[in-house]
């Protein structure tokens, strides 16, 4: 799922910096992204990969709305190249918060826990007082329930 994530991405930002409407920065910004996702794809194990990941798409939809909204050609008639170009930027944003979503999913499916601490304010899960009943104390096979305990030699 993460290597179709990355490859629509992708694709949709190559096709969105086909004409010069859109600066580099925009480019730049989104193959960093995608270059953390192909890191994320690479170490199924790491939970640093994918967080990062899922940190600069989260990032990107915020500096695409940015880029979209300053560099959007502003003139009446716009030529097919320069609507295509337009539409493939707009609809790799559009589709990031799925993209965020479901590498959420994948980050909650490598062991990922949603805490986020500043400070003393915390969001989400704290499991340190967390006390598991599948696990109980077994019997020891050699204790007898009424003896002492030996005493300890000096």
């Amino acid at each position: 799922m993460g290597g179709a994530i990355v490859v629509v991405h992708w694709l949709l930002t190559i096709w969105a910096g086909t004409i010069p409407w859109i600066p580099d920065s925009y480019l730049w910004g989104n193959f960093t992204v995608l270059a953390m996702g192909v890191w994320a794809i690479a170490q199924r194990d790491s939970l640093d990969a994918i967080i990062m990941f899922l940190t600069g798409l989260l990032l990107t939809i915020l500096t695409d709305i940015i880029h979209i909204s300053i560099f959007y050609p502003r003139q009446k008639t716009l030529s097919d190249t320069q609507r295509f170009s337009s539409g493939m930027a707009i609809f790799s944003l559009l589709l990031k918060p799925l993209s965020c979503f479901l590498v959420y999913h994948m980050y909650r499916e490598r062991g990922g826990e949603y805490i986020f601490n500043v400070g003393n304010i915390s969001v989400g899960r704290d499991r340190s007082a967390y006390q598991s009943i599948d696990q109980q104390d077994a019997p020891h096979p050699f204790s007898e329930p009424d003896s002492k305990p030996a005493p300890r030699p000096y």
